[in-house]
Order: structure tokens, then sequence, then C-alpha cells
């Protein structure tokens, strides 16, 4: 995973001479509290950095192509402690290719009332200079993130933190190297794409191999190292007997490991965060990378099955976002559905590939026939996903852009037990309603792949899609399907206008 260590994100604070040089001292010494402030909370994923007060157009120009060029600096907080002429920022906001939050605050939470003087009401002008400054943004369309509310306040904090985290994602996504082995999954439509759109829309770039390339790697790996893996899998993971050495499927669970090797091998060679596989496409492999994709997932990197790019990319992103937080995220799969109206749900899953960073209890290493493929048996862990609030995020390419969709769900108990579905599963409660939900998300264009996360919420994403000016649809409890669909054809209009406005 990422480094976040490395992470900065810069505070700027605008103003101008007319407020002379001791209000401006001021204006700076205020600044530096709120940085130091808010770094002292614990709850900013990276470090905030403080810059002096900009005070003239050629300053902010200056600091907006410092922010660009500075590979440190993922995002910028912008402030107007007084009165900053927003034709001053003109020039700034043209240049500054990071992401970027305005914080409307105000230094003093509370009015003094006895004693306010115009000294005081010429330095706190958060008011009126923050609209001045919003006002441009809006005039030159430039999103960004606005947060309102007083900078102790632990509402103002923890927004901070999450467009923070959103911040980590889209430094990430630039230059986000995706491997796919193999094509996509032959005449499906929802895991193609537009891989040139998608490099310039959100950095991403995504290279195709064949499987040889791979099995080059995976005939390198030495049985030494494959003994040390399997050791592995024997301190995490509760292995079946069957899958011991000397056992039946022992040999099965060693290709794997061998696998997983050779794969991550290739990656880290390559400098590849995400990837893709397709039992189609499987020649010189004798069995499908289960147990293997399923470990990478557990160790950040992005997945997608049968080709699918775009939530690989999509996993290892919410997987840098959610780095440190609790719940685990996963490559999912909408499987199958429990219709009864008295306890309906949604049984996700897929044959082999859910990140085990998602389980409830300690997994089960077990080896099983495909049932489909032609190949061998392979090994793969098997667990229920912890229960609590999720979502599915997927992403989709409507020709013209891509769309983000988010649909919130309660993740619950399974009410059985699945004895002769030897795979990983999560059952939920789809928002707002199964009925509805389902509704929603195919009317959406909603594929049947999705990242799967019980570490973030959906403001999270939605800060994500405003950064990369891609369309957000958010399906949750408050969704109603007649106002849904007025919203998708509402959106259809704006994004085929939207380039002419810019």
């Amino acid at each position: 995973m990422n480094n976040l260590t490395k992470n900065e994100i810069w505070f700027v604070t605008g103003s101008q001479h007319l407020y002379g040089p001791k209000t401006l001292q001021q204006v700076d010494v205020d600044s530096k509290t709120i940085v130091d402030g808010l770094n002292a909370t614990g709850k900013l994923p990276v470090e905030l950095i403080f810059k002096p007060v900009v005070k003239t157009p050629d300053e902010i120009l200056d600091i907006c192509m410092e922010a660009t060029a500075d590979k440190n600096c993922i995002g910028v907080i912008t402030w107007m402690h007084t009165f900053s002429p927003a034709k001053m920022w003109i020039a700034g906001l043209k240049a500054l290719q990071k992401p970027y939050m305005h914080l409307h605050t105000q230094f003093n939470r509370d009015l003094p009332w006895s004693e306010i003087d115009m000294d005081y009401m010429n330095l706190h002008q958060s008011a009126h200079g923050d609209r001045e400054f919003g006002f441009i943004n809006s005039r030159m369309r430039k999103n960004r993130k606005v947060v309102v509310g007083h900078w102790q306040d632990e509402n103002v904090q923890n927004q901070v933190a999450k467009w923070s985290r959103t911040a980590i994602g889209w430094a990430d996504s630039q230059g986000l190297k995706i491997a796919r082995f193999g094509d996509n999954m032959r005449n499906v439509a929802v895991t193609e794409g537009d891989k040139v759109e998608a490099q310039i829309k959100f950095g991403w770039e995504i290279h195709a191999y064949g499987v040889g390339d791979l099995v080059e790697y995976v005939e390198k790996v030495t049985d030494a190292e494959v003994d040390t893996l399997y050791n592995e899998y024997e301190q995490l993971y509760a292995v079946a007997e069957n899958c011991k050495p000397g056992k039946q499927y022992h040999e099965n669970v060693r290709v794997q490991a061998r696998y997983e090797i050779a794969m991550k091998r290739f990656m880290e060679n390559g400098g590849f965060k995400a990837f893709t596989s397709n039992f189609e496409n499987l020649t010189g492999l004798a069995q499908l990378p289960g147990l293997a994709s399923q470990r990478l997932m557990a160790a950040g990197y992005g997945f997608g099955a049968e080709g699918d790019w775009k939530q690989s990319a999509l996993l290892r992103i919410i997987k840098t976002m959610s780095q440190g937080m609790e719940g685990g995220s996963s490559f999912m799969e909408d499987y199958t559905y429990h219709l009864d109206p008295a306890n309906e749900g949604v049984l996700g899953a897929h044959m082999l590939e859910i990140c085990p960073s998602i389980a409830a209890k300690k997994p089960r290493l077990e080896v099983h026939p495909l049932g489909i493929g032609g190949k061998d048996a392979p090994a793969r862990l098997v667990f229920d996903s912890a229960t609590g609030d999720a979502m599915n995020v997927t992403l989709i390419d409507m020709g013209n852009r891509f769309r983000i969709i988010v649909n919130t769900l309660d993740v619950v108990e399974p009410l059985g037990s699945l004895p002769k579905l030897p795979v990983a599963s999560a059952f939920w409660k789809t928002h707002p309603n199964l009925a509805d939900g389902a509704a929603a998300w195919i009317y959406s264009g909603g594929t049947h792949h999705s990242a799967y996360t019980l570490a973030l919420t959906p403001d999270f994403i939605e800060n994500f899609a405003e950064i990369a000016d891609v369309e957000f649809v958010l399906i949750d409890k408050n969704t109603k399907l007649t106002e849904l669909k007025k919203e998708l054809r509402w959106n259809e209009i704006y994004y085929m206008l939207n380039g002419s406005l810019k």
C-alpha cells in the first residue's frame, strides 16, 4: 500500500495588502493555529502543511504552481480569513491541478459581543471573504469540496479527514497501472470500456498481457519459496485436512502459492497496483488464480474478475482511501437472491475471488472443483463477511461519460449455513429495499461486479467523483424510483452540455 507519511495537504489562506502588516501577521498566526489544531486531532491521515498568507495575484499563482509541481502535495485547503478579491485567484486556480477543499470557517467560534470593534471586523471577514472566493470558483466551473463550520467542531474535522482520504485515493489514481492477464470475458458488455478516456479522466494505465507472460514468472518460482508461503497459510488460516502436506489437495494449494508469488513479482516489477484475470484465458495455468487473487487483494492490490479493469482500479482506490480504517473491502458480485417477502436479501459472492479483509472469522483454506472452465480444482479461502453498514460501488462507461454508482447496504448474518457452496460470501439487505434498490441499480446501468466496502461511506466516493468530474449516483435509504429516474434524465442533459461551459 501507499506510504501515507510522504503525502501532504497544503493550507493556503487568502488576504490582501489593504489590511496592513499587523493584521496580515495575525492572519498568519491564526492560520498556523488552525493547521496545528487540525493536525493535533489525530483524525487526518496525512500532515496538513501551513503556507504563509497569499496577498497578490503573483503569490497566489506561485503557490498554486508549486502545489501542482510538488509530488508530495496531494491537495490544497483554501480559506479566506479576510476579504481576498477573487480576480486575484483566477490565474492560480487555472494553474492548480491538485484537488482542493474550500474550508468556510472562522478563527473565533463565538462573537465577543461587548468587545467587537472595527479591528475585529476587519480581521474576521470569512463570512464574506469566502463568498467572494466561492463565486470565482463557481464562475470558473471549478469542482471543489466546500466544508462549513468552526474548525474545532468534530463534524468539520471529520469532513476534512474524509476529504483528505479522498485526495489520497486521487493521488493513487494518477498513473495507476493495471495488469490485465487475458482479455475481457467474451461478449460481456459491462466489463468493457474506453481505456483511453479512463487514462484521460482518472490517470489509469491499462496494460494487457497474455497468460504466457505470467507463466514465465510462475515457472521461476522455487519450491523453497512455495514452502515458506505455505507455512504462512498454516499460521493465518484454518487449513482443511485434505490440503495439508501429504494429503489429496496439498499440491493444489502449492500451485496457488506459486501463482501468488509469481503474480506479485510480476506486478512489483511492472509497478502495477491492480490486476484482472479471466477463466477463459488460462492457457499454461493449471488452475484459475483463486487463493492467489484473494491474498493479493488483502495485500492492497485491486482486482477485477473476467477482465473487469474498471472495478479492479476502483477497488484499489477504495483500499488506498481506507488504509488504516476499520472494515475491509473486496471485489464482489451480486450472485443470487433470497426473495422471501418477510426477509429478503442478496447473497453476494464469486467463484473464488473475495478478499479476506472482510472476513468475520478466521478463513478456512479449502480446495474444490469449479464446475466450469475445465481446469484443476483451485484452492480458495472460505468465509462469511463481517456484518454492518456497507456499500457496493461500481463504475460504468456510458459512452459519453463515466458514471459511479453507490448502493448502501446492511450486511447481516446469513440465514443459514452453506455446506455445499464453498465460497466466500456476504448476505445483505439492499437500500431502500430489494425491489427498489435493484431497480434503481438497473435503471442506472449498474454492473453485476462491484467494489464492496465495510470501511467507507458514500461521501468518500462522492468526493472522488467530484474531483474526477464524473457523474455520481447514490442509491440509499432515501431513494425514490421516480426521483432517481428524473435525476438520470437530468444528468444526461447536463453532461451533454457541460463541456461547452468550461
